[in-house]
């Protein structure tokens, strides 16, 4: 056995049947050419093959008398075919029909008595491609690192056959860094780094709360995606063009991320105008940021955060641009000049709010931390990947909502798209694919405020 993390443990403490704990993908893939009709049945068959078992796959929390989320036990024969599924969609096998199946897959909890992951194989589609579902518990692994074990299953060889599945991977070499650093080694590096609070850090504080004015936790106006939730999940994916944000990245001098929030936050004021739900002051959005090193693709959780102005308020989209690009970018100033232990503090202080939620009555008496998750797990890899010859089309990350967060929206890239993966409460968030209509008009209104 091996200890539980307090990080990770606290996505095993905070789970409940309303409050499914694990991340996902839902990625789309067409057939090379050659492909015969048990294209998918004979990968499913490799993969089942595919028998070493890396121990992040192996894990599940240990139960010890009546005590739980303290230590991980390791399964030493892992049942693959109950992790790995194959499944078919009814006719027509339609994409909506795709997405009605991933959202009740991602809405069902992971059996905490096997290791914390499942894979599903999905054949049916109309347009004869096929898909796969996986989920992680976000106790294993966190979304960039998901991501980045995902595709070093890929390769960008069309015409590579080898069967590799993320299970079997291993963790990639650190060269003459010598692996992580002992439990005691990273207790010390942080005992070091919390006796590091001088007042040169303290003054850093105070400006960055202060003077600069940053977005700060519990200002934020209290929305109908700000609500307690229950276990059901509704889902929608789309894809856009990395050339058009970028487009607009550079005739705006902002980011890519910018870009994405703006495109978010201009349909998120669409979306709540339908449903005469618009507050008269900005939404706030939580900004996942990782922490972990280009190097390490590890599990376990490395995840600070940064809080964003979405200027929801303004009706001029080239001035929502403006104010949530300069909203990050002091952020960031004040964040990478803080040692690790206090960039963790800061981001304990902006998701702390989260816990509160399950105070009876918190949420109805208090205003929300923040209003929604909106995070781009991209990676760096812009070329076409496959799988044993089939084209990898559409890669879309799903994420967990949460009590007082019953939407999120997460995105990353595949090839030349960026791709866009929204989870919603079905019960709290009606007519959620209604936003990916909204994305794109809030993108052609980007395009034309800044002149491409």
């Amino acid at each position: 056995m091996k200890p539980i993390s307090p990080t990770d443990a606290i996505f095993l403490i905070g789970e409940s049947r309303e409050h499914p704990m694990h991340v996902g993908s839902l990625q789309l893939f067409e057939p090379p050419e050659d492909a015969g009709p048990h294209f998918v049945r004979e990968s499913y068959q490799a993969m089942l093959e595919c028998a070493e078992v890396q121990p992040t796959f192996r894990k599940h929390p240990a139960f010890l008398g009546g005590f739980t989320n303290v230590a991980w036990s390791f399964d030493n024969d892992v049942e693959l075919d109950y992790h790995l599924r194959r499944s078919a969609l009814p006719e027509p096998g339609r994409v909506r029909d795709l997405l009605e199946l991933a959202s009740r897959l991602h809405g069902s909890l992971l059996d905490r008595h096997r290791p914390l992951w499942e894979a599903h194989l999905v054949e049916g589609l109309e347009d004869g491609r096929y898909a796969v579902y996986t989920k992680f518990h976000h106790s294993l692994m966190d979304g960039v690192s998901a991501l980045r074990l995902m595709q070093r299953a890929f390769t960008s060889d069309p015409d590579d056959d080898e069967v590799r599945v993320p299970w079997s991977i291993g963790p990639r070499k650190r060269g003459d860094r010598g692996g992580r650093p002992s439990l005691l080694e990273r207790a010390g590096r942080t005992a070091g780094s919390a006796l590091s609070l001088a007042p040169s850090t303290l003054k850093l504080a105070r400006a960055a709360l202060l003077e600069q004015q940053l977005t700060l936790p519990f200002r934020a106006p209290r929305t109908m995606f700000n609500v307690r939730i229950g276990g059901a999940r509704r889902v929608a994916a789309q894809s856009w063009g990395l050339d058009r944000i970028k487009a607009v990245k550079s005739a705006a001098g902002v980011t890519v991320n910018d870009v994405v929030l703006a495109m978010s936050a201009g349909a998120l004021r669409a979306y709540l105008q339908d449903q005469g739900a618009l507050p008269e002051s900005s939404l706030t959005a939580m900004v996942p940021v990782n922490l972990r090193k280009d190097d390490d693709d590890g599990g376990g959780n490395m995840v600070g955060t940064f809080l964003c102005n979405l200027a929801t308020d303004l009706s001029d989209p080239a001035r929502r641009l403006e104010v949530i690009s300069t909203s990050i970018r002091d952020t960031k100033e004040v964040f990478w000049q803080l040692p690790p232990v206090q960039q963790l503090a800061l981001s304990a202080l902006n998701v702390g709010g989260l816990f509160a939620g399950l105070i009876p009555g918190y949420l109805s008496a208090a205003s929300p931390p923040f209003n929604i998750v909106i995070s781009n797990v991209s990676a760096g890899r812009t070329e076409p990947l496959y799988w044993r010859g089939a084209r990898l089309d559409g890669n879309y990350p799903l994420s967990i909502p949460l009590d007082g967060q019953a939407m999120n929206i997460t995105v990353t890239n595949n090839a030349a798209n960026l791709d866009f993966g929204l989870v919603g409460c079905r019960r709290s968030v009606p007519h959620l694919q209604r936003i990916l209509g909204h994305l794109e008009t809030s993108l052609k209104e980007l395009e034309r405020a800044v002149g491409v």
